[in-house]
């Protein structure tokens, strides 16, 4: 009995030891402030897919900014696209009016004459010091890792993935005839591929806690689809089921070609045509809910 007693005074005086440690942040084999739950560092979530590379997407996201900026046509944007023509599966230039081209790759799938267009723009910008990390280089990046990673015959239908050049309209041009004298590559390549089943363009899809909703112009049933698969591979979070605003972009000349067609993009974007839109507002999380859901609806098409 005297040792149980013992044994319990000894247990109490250190419970005692310990807690008064634990309070003053003084316990031993411990190393550096402790964090918070909210200040502790965490990686991506794990999503319920692996069938893209997100960390391979960012380094290409890297890739085009070390070229700087690079507005249509200049000496910039024609190395990058050799390059991008060069990453791509049976890569090719296709010719824009002005000296301009589209780089075209495609995976051909299960269904001969059937295809789809996924698309992204690869010029940014003509503005000093504009270098596109999100407007521009990561729709591309994430265009290149879903055209390496699809297989053929995974698709239903071939997959056209079109990197547009011309996006942006030239340096002065008033925002009023942007849809005139911007969106030069995707309609060149809306008249060429018209005949598509469906068209998926990505922008604006690497800020932190990427947020999508369906972009006034895309079509309904085709979004649905998206969010479906978004669902499907843990990634809803980033396609809220909500309505965002009407904009020009470059699923609009397909849209008006009759195509089915969605943008993804998030508008609430502070850097929009910014010095700031660099490598440091671009997430390798938000690149992964983006690729994983599209290439889980590529698969479902």
């Amino acid at each position: 009995m005297r040792v149980l007693v013992v044994a319990l005074v000894v247990q109490l005086v250190l419970g005692t030891v310990f807690v008064a440690l634990a309070a003053t942040g003084s316990l031993p084999f411990t190393h550096g402030p402790r964090l918070s739950a909210e200040r502790a560092p965490a990686g991506p979530a794990r999503l319920k897919a692996d069938r893209f590379d997100a960390a391979a997407a960012l380094r290409w996201v890297r890739r085009q900014v070390a070229y700087g900026p690079r507005p249509a046509g200049s000496p910039a944007s024609r190395a990058l696209a050799a390059r991008l023509r060069a990453a791509l599966p049976h890569g090719r230039y296709e010719p824009v009016p002005g000296g301009l081209r589209n780089v075209v790759g495609e995976v051909r799938g299960r269904e001969p004459g059937s295809y789809v267009v996924v698309g992204a723009h690869y010029d940014t910008k003509d503005a000093p010091g504009f270098l596109g990390a999100n407007d521009g280089a990561a729709g591309t990046a994430a265009v290149l890792e879903l055209a390496r990673r699809l297989k053929p015959r995974q698709a239903r239908p071939t997959v056209v993935f079109a990197l547009f050049d011309g996006e942006e309209s030239p340096a002065g041009t008033p925002d009023s005839e942007f849809e005139r004298r911007g969106l030069r590559g995707s309609r060149a390549a809306a008249r060429r591929y018209r005949g598509a089943e469906a068209m998926v363009l990505l922008d604006f899809i690497g800020q932190p806690r990427v947020t999508l909703p369906r972009e006034g112009y895309s079509d309904r049933t085709l979004w649905a689809r998206l969010r479906a698969a978004a669902r499907a591979v843990g990634a809803i979070s980033a396609f809220p089921d909500r309505a965002g605003p009407f904009i020009q972009d470059d699923h609009l000349p397909f849209a008006r070609a009759g195509v089915p067609a969605i943008d993804l993009i998030d508008w609430d974007f502070p850097c929009f045509h910014k010095p700031c839109d660099d490598l440091s507002g671009i997430s390798e999380r938000s690149l992964d809910q983006v690729g994983e859901s599209v290439a889980r609806l590529l698969r479902t098409l």
